[in-house]
């Protein structure tokens, strides 16, 4: 979306204008979906925060500034969301924890994303991401999978341009670790079982 179009965008939902919400729905829900799926590990939970985010944006729909910049207004309002659940999470498992064997603890089998790969590359790198701490899950989500630029995505994450430099560098670097450790021990698997 070039800027002026957001820009007539931005002023029409200020105004009210019901079809100009639904075209800023139509061009960022896919991307909302997929950031906060991969977030949170879980479609139901990213469904979720998602119908809320969406629910948020127009309640502030009114209150923009003229000049909002959508897509990290958007992903600022998923990501705080997201905190919040993780947030919750955890003070719902510190005050459950003598109940842990009835109550369950979320999703044990594979994400979404990662049983819907299709090669063996795609699996490994979607596990390798699932398995970054979620600041620099986040940040690589932000830069290189959705394609934002860098001092957007750290206004979202809400740090420096710099810092989220390093936490894309530093999850990159996570990852190609990864990766080398998973092919090392499928081949010393494999020669131990030719052996």
């Amino acid at each position: 979306m070039d800027r002026q179009s957001e820009l007539e965008l931005v002023a029409r939902v200020r105004a009210g204008d019901a079809d100009a919400l639904a075209a800023i729905h139509a061009h960022f829900n896919t991307r909302l979906f997929n950031f906060l799926a991969r977030l949170a590990r879980g479609r139901d939970v990213a469904e979720d925060l998602l119908e809320e985010t969406w629910l948020r944006f127009v309640d502030r729909g009114p209150k923009l500034r003229p000049d909002t910049r959508l897509a990290p207004f958007l992903f600022t309002i998923a990501r705080n969301l997201y905190v919040s659940y993780c947030r919750s999470r955890a003070l719902e498992y510190s005050h459950t924890a003598s109940l842990i064997g009835l109550w369950p603890a979320g999703s044990t089998g594979p994400s979404p994303f990662e049983s819907a790969a299709v090669g063996e590359i795609e699996r490994r790198l979607e596990a390798a991401i699932a398995d970054l701490p979620s600041i620099y899950r986040e940040a690589l989500l932000l830069v290189v999978v959705d394609g934002m630029r860098t001092a957007e995505a750290a206004q979202v994450c809400g740090i420096a341009p710099d810092a989220l430099r390093q936490r894309v560098s530093r999850a990159r670097a996570m990852i190609a670790k990864r990766l080398e450790l998973v092919e090392s021990t499928q081949l010393t698997a494999l020669k131990e079982a030719t052996s």
